[in-house]
């Protein structure tokens, strides 16, 4: 395939404009700053964000790369369809209920991040433990992301992966760098409409191809492969409601999520957001069902790309872009190359900026260098991005499947980080031996459920576990089981651990985390600019 000059003219603009847009922010946040902290206006916005500013950019952070070519990859495949596309409604809800329950306690606490809490819970170490799968989820979040948008350019532009991966990294890390907060949200409005105005434009042309039967009746009629409305085998449905469970609620403990609601103007404005952001999460991808069905509705051997199909010769991944280079004329694939290219610029600005504030706020100020300066911060925030994002680019040259790195980006977080926060949030007395019981424990059995992507066999094979095509299949909810269990150790470990020291069944000189000194208590950091204005000596954290 030779290369597309047109497209990459058309590309190399609209990386042009989001890059200064994200420069104009910075400067404008520059001038807006007044007399808050440099370091916390780039991680929570001055916690003043216009109300559509803050809407526009929690509903870009969602809607990525892996989003829009995952739910079209989904509905494709014929072993799937359109029943087995959970994320949509996952995502959604997942939004609602963080609205309905995790907004106001956050947000009316004034924490900068996510880990906030479960640092004056839990101390300083374990909040560390806890920031590994946040990491982990956030980069490999960046990484699925960014490997959407190599396999889209190598479709309709035919350059290497690789090129669109460091170009795209690049932008993503320069802007926002500058800007923080306040650049990505500004670059968010600008992809975000981007991409729903290009979208939609390429699927009338799509639909009315000549190589294309309706989609309204290969959604329940056998043509070239099977319905793409798809069908829950009742073996599958323990699997299926495990998958949207995960959705759900381990879609809440990111980062990326708490540093939109954070920066609003109040809890009740955070509320909307959240609510809002849900219901355009689940419009936006619409196009991306479309374009699956038409895909699974598509003769591919009346087209320039023959047989056989995408799907037998494995790159079902790349459906998206197949459809919008085959099924569209030229300068419309353009424009939904954009549209690809603003939702992953969109989600990726997100989870660099997510890993660095979480490194920047709670690994290095408050356990690093305790004494560490504003410009030490903000700096230590800029250089953490730069490394994450050059590690999850390298990372995204060996993805193989978008949607399963997707998939898997999140579990840690769901297994372990979730029941954490339920518990520093609405459980009382909960306590340090129970969170790092709840780590351990917690991944342990994680782990010992095994991972196909990873090669890595079960240990235990929950009811319902069978070898298909060589691999070992779970059938059972076992990540809503690990969750769970998770919580039910932290909860049970921190009551017997506290009876026990009460009661001097255990000697209180082996409470080595001081759960039972009054002076162990922690301060909530709303409190702390107020009493150190006030000259009042603090309790020293226990790590």
């Amino acid at each position: 395939m030779g290369l597309n000059v047109p497209g990459l003219v058309g590309l190399s603009v609209f990386y042009a404009i989001t890059l200064a847009t994200g420069i104009w922010a910075s400067l404008r946040s520059k001038r807006d700053k007044k007399n808050r902290s440099t370091s916390e206006m780039a991680m929570v916005g001055d916690r003043n964000m216009n109300f559509l500013l803050g809407l526009f950019t929690a509903t870009a952070t969602w809607v990525g790369g892996a989003y829009i070519n995952g739910t079209a990859e989904i509905v494709y495949l014929p072993t799937r369809g359109l029943l087995w596309v959970q994320a949509p409604v996952g995502f959604a809800l997942s939004l609602v209920i963080g609205g309905l329950f995790f907004v106001k306690p956050m947000r009316s606490r004034n924490y900068v991040t996510m880990m906030d809490p479960l640092q004056e819970t839990y101390g300083n170490m374990i909040g560390s433990l806890l920031f590994i799968p946040s990491l982990i989820g956030d980069i490999f979040w960046f990484a699925a992301i960014l490997a959407s948008l190599g396999a889209t350019m190598q479709v309709i532009l035919g350059i290497r992966s690789y090129l669109s991966i460091i170009i795209s990294a690049s932008a993503v890390i320069l802007y926002t760098l500058l800007g923080g907060l306040y650049s990505v949200a500004y670059t968010d409005v600008v992809q975000l409409l981007f991409l729903m105005l290009s979208l939609w434009i390429c699927i009338p042309f799509a639909l009315i191809h000549s190589a294309t039967e309706s989609i309204s009746y290969t959604a329940t009629h056998y043509f070239y492969q099977a319905p793409w409305i798809g069908k829950i085998e009742k073996e599958y449905l323990g699997r299926w409601l495990d998958d949207f469970l995960y959705l759900v609620l381990g879609s809440i403990p990111f980062q990326t999520y708490f540093q939109r609601i954070l920066s609003a103007a109040s809890p009740r404005q955070a509320s909307f957001i959240s609510y809002l952001s849900g219901l355009g999460c689940l419009l936006m991808a619409i196009p991306s069902v479309l374009i699956g069905a038409v895909a699974a509705s598509t003769d591919w051997n009346q087209t320039s790309y023959g047989l056989p199909s995408p799907l037998e010769k494995g790159e079902s991944a790349m459906i998206l872009p197949f459809v919008l280079h085959y099924l569209c004329p030229s300068y419309i694939s353009i424009g939904g190359l954009g549209a690809i290219a603003a939702a992953v610029m969109s989600s990726a600005d997100s989870a660099l900026l997510s890993v660095g504030s979480l490194f920047a706020h709670n690994i290095y100020r408050k356990i690093l260098r305790k004494k560490a300066t504003e410009k030490d911060v903000l700096w230590t925030m800029r250089a953490s991005m730069l490394v994450f994002g050059t590690a999850a680019a390298g990372l995204a040259f060996y993805s193989h499947s978008i949607y399963d790195l997707w998939f898997l980006s999140g579990e840690l977080v769901y297994a372990l980080l979730f029941p954490q926060l339920c518990c520093v949030l609405f459980i009382p007395h909960t306590n340090t031996y129970g969170s790092a019981a709840g780590i351990l424990l917690g991944f342990l059995l994680r782990l010992l459920a095994g991972e196909p992507s990873l090669k890595i066999p079960p240990v235990i094979q929950y009811p319902g576990c069978c070898l298909v095509d060589g691999v070992y299949v779970q059938l059972f909810p076992f990540k809503t089981f690990t969750m769970l269990f998770t919580l039910g150790i932290i909860v049970s470990v921190s009551y017997l651990s506290a009876f026990l020291f009460k009661r001097n069944l255990l000697s209180r000189r082996w409470d080595v985390c001081n759960i039972m000194k009054e002076n162990s208590l922690h301060i909530p950091l709303h409190q702390l600019e107020k009493q150190d204005l006030q000259g009042t000596a603090l309790p020293e954290n226990h790590d």
